[in-house]
């Protein structure tokens, strides 16, 4: 290759970003495309993991993207597909011609055809199934049936099991002479006559141990069979939970149907973390850097609105002491101290209250022992702060009640912000309502009101 299509290897180290895209190399692939020139474009894309090429697609815009695409044709590779973001792999599907979507998903395990057809419009949906073979695409229409969200969608259908009375020498033997085994598996699922999945034997109890010694006596001391109906947030937890690498997925019949490994398991629980996270910010989980204008403002304004609304709220407890503000000029310049104070502490108890009950670490053993803890820490910092902002009123005012006045206010509000970080997302909880989406409006509006109503009523109490 020569030195100007020469581009850093995967191995290679890098200094500045870890494992981001070298701009240099994207520079260069972005070149050949401008140049139409094929051969260029292959040998630097050659070297990148499928992950990178999604994310190079995600990143260049759309024109560059269907010039790539195009360019780059029947080398499209299958995993780039399932790890190309949902928004802009329907775009991908579009541009790619019939039979290069047709080789690169004939590749993919059931689970990633699934992943990718099941929130395609009905054509494209049809153009990925005609690209399967009969037995691939009945596999993928089974796992649609189930409910979105399910361990059915998550699970992939090509599974290795053995007879329950078989021994090591046996299932070696079955392996070697298998022709469709999955890519990567890391058990072998034993099962009863009624297909029923009785007990795992890893590769590597199974390549360490006699020809003689029975399956049975090596499977593992946990051993978890997942319903396909049930929640994938519940499968990625079971699998964080007890540490597991694969587990079988079984009907209403409790017959094995499928398996899902740790990989699948594990974005699950990534997307249920970034969901969580964006709305505790009050931003839509379907939002992507690459979405248009107009899709991103719908999906924030709804919130803005929200925080509006409690904005209004707090600013008609302020109404209430007109006069006083207008007597006393200090009062506005020291009201918006408590009640920031007071919202941050209360984002930072619920925060912890949000992940506490995601991963089901807050329960109802445990709950006032978090809620007096939480009051006591706002307590304390509220003492804290409340000295600081004390010495603050009297040297800035030269006036100890002033000081008092809003030392007292900071205890109490942070006091309230610990206690409604904790309940709020736990009453929302039972309520049946997604915590991480409501409790930071609520959450907001308790620290604002409480904040200014303890800080204005305190110091009409005793300054005027």
């Amino acid at each position: 290759m020569s030195d100007d299509t020469e581009v850093l290897a995967p191995e290679e180290p890098r200094e500045d970003d870890g494992y981001a895209l070298d701009r240099k190399a994207v520079a260069r692939i972005l070149y050949a495309v401008d140049i139409e020139d094929r051969e260029q474009l292959i040998a630097l894309m050659d070297p990148l993991h499928p992950a990178d090429i999604a994310d190079l697609l995600e990143q260049v815009n759309a024109f560059d993207r269907m010039r790539l695409i195009r360019l780059y044709d029947r080398e499209f590779d299958g995993e780039i597909l399932s790890e190309l973001d949902e928004t802009i792999r329907e775009e991908v599907i579009g541009v790619l011609r019939p039979q290069v979507l047709a080789d690169a998903v004939r590749d993919l395990e059931s689970d990633d055809v699934v992943d990718l057809v099941e929130d395609l419009d009905a054509p494209q949906q049809e153009a990925i199934l005609d690209a399967l073979e009969d037995s691939d695409r009945v596999a993928v229409e089974q796992s649609l049936t189930y409910p979105e969200y399910s361990a059915g969608r998550l699970m992939q259908r090509e599974v290795v099991m053995a007879p329950e009375h078989w021994n090591v020498g046996e299932a070696i033997d079955f392996l070697r002479n298998s022709d469709n085994l999955p890519e990567q598996f890391y058990h072998v699922i034993l099962v009863d006559p009624r297909l029923r999945p009785v007990g795992n034997v890893t590769l590597g109890k199974l390549m360490g141990s006699r020809r003689e010694v029975l399956l049975k006596s090596i499977t593992e001391e946990t051993f978890h069979v997942i319903p396909a109906a049930q929640d994938e947030g519940e499968v990625a937890y079971a699998f964080n939970q007890y540490h597991l690498i694969s587990a079988p997925v079984v009907d209403e019949n409790e017959r094995l149907v499928g398996m899902i490994t740790i990989d699948d398991a594990m974005v699950v629980l990534d997307e249920e973390h970034e969901e969580d996270i964006l709305r505790l910010a009050g931003v839509d989980e379907e939002s992507r850097i690459s979405d248009r204008v107009i899709d991103t403002t719908k999906r924030r304004f709804p919130w803005l609105a929200v925080n509006l609304v409690t904005a209004v709220l707090a600013s008609m407890v302020i109404a209430q002491f007109e006069a006083a503000i207008t007597q006393i000029v200090a009062l506005a310049v020291l009201m918006p101290i408590v009640a920031s104070m007071g919202g941050n502490a209360g984002t930072q108890s619920l925060t912890v209250a949000v992940r506490a009950l995601a991963t089901k670490d807050l329960t109802g053993s445990n709950l006032w022992r978090v809620i007096r803890r939480e009051v006591l820490v706002g307590a304390v910092n509220g003492a804290i702060f409340a000295v600081i902002m004390g010495i603050v009123g009297l040297i800035w005012f030269g006036s100890a009640q002033l000081g008092g006045v809003i030392a007292a206010a900071m205890v109490i509000n942070l006091v309230v912000a610990g206690l409604a970080g904790i309940v709020i997302p736990v009453l929302l909880e039972k309520a049946g309502v997604d915590p991480a989406l409501a409790s930071g409006a609520f959450v907001t509006t308790v620290t604002d009101v409480v904040g200014f109503f303890a800080f204005l009523g305190l110091a009409v109490t005793v300054l005027l």
